[in-house]
């Protein structure tokens, strides 16, 4: 088989691999968490009113999910899970699936430290202008001086993979345009970006006065 060929179906194989895996396990986490609510509330259902009410154990679920996210947003139950998630981190097996999940999920977070904190474009020699999205700001000291730098996460499929560019936070220009607007852009394939680009002179990157 030709080689171009062989390039060709593996690119896309890779592709469709970590397209389908963080979908698949977002599905079978899903159906998990349902099966293990619908499981312990379905006989006090059945014991209050048989049969129950169709559509009960999806609200449950539902409400339980609502309910952890109160929780985790509280002080108190913030420190409980993060006491809880420790103890299965201990676990390598449990370390080994979950952290890189939630590391994935944090991205999307624009709320989370860790998450994308604004959408960059940089001048890449090779590429021309890349947009992508700033997720680390930092420096580094070369001869008693000292440079601030950007660390950039610029998407290459479908937000799932991507490469990093390293570049002075004076070349990084910042357009006016929010996280939720910068994914809809990759994921549309550039076709919703504005048709001028503002610079974006607010400062909304933590840690930054």
């Amino acid at each position: 088989m030709d080689e171009g060929v062989i390039q060709w179906l593996r690119r896309r194989f890779v592709t469709g691999f970590f397209v389908m895996v963080p979908l698949i396990v977002s599905v079978l986490a899903l159906m998990w968490i349902f099966r293990v609510i619908d499981g312990v509330t379905d006989p006090i259902y059945r014991y209050v009113h048989n049969p129950p009410p169709p559509g009960l154990g999806i609200l449950t679920t539902a409400f339980a999910i609502l309910l952890v996210g109160v929780i985790a947003t509280n002080v108190l139950g913030k420190k409980l899970l993060q006491r809880l998630e420790g103890y299965l981190l201990r676990v390598p097996v449990f370390r080994t699936i979950y952290a890189p999940i939630k590391q994935l999920m944090l991205a999307f977070s624009p709320d989370n430290e860790y998450g994308f904190k604004r959408v960059v474009m940089v001048r890449s020699p090779a590429r021309g202008y890349v947009l992508g999205f700033l997720t680390k700001e930092f420096s580094i000291e070369n001869a008693g001086k000292t440079e601030s730098l950007v660390a950039v996460f610029v998407p290459t499929n479908h937000l799932y993979l991507g490469d990093v560019v390293i570049c002075s936070r004076d070349d990084a220009f910042f357009p006016d345009v929010s996280v939720q607007e910068g994914i809809r852009i990759f994921l549309t394939g550039g076709m919703t970006l504005p048709l001028q680009l503002k610079q974006d002179t607010s400062d909304k990157v933590t840690g930054r006065s």
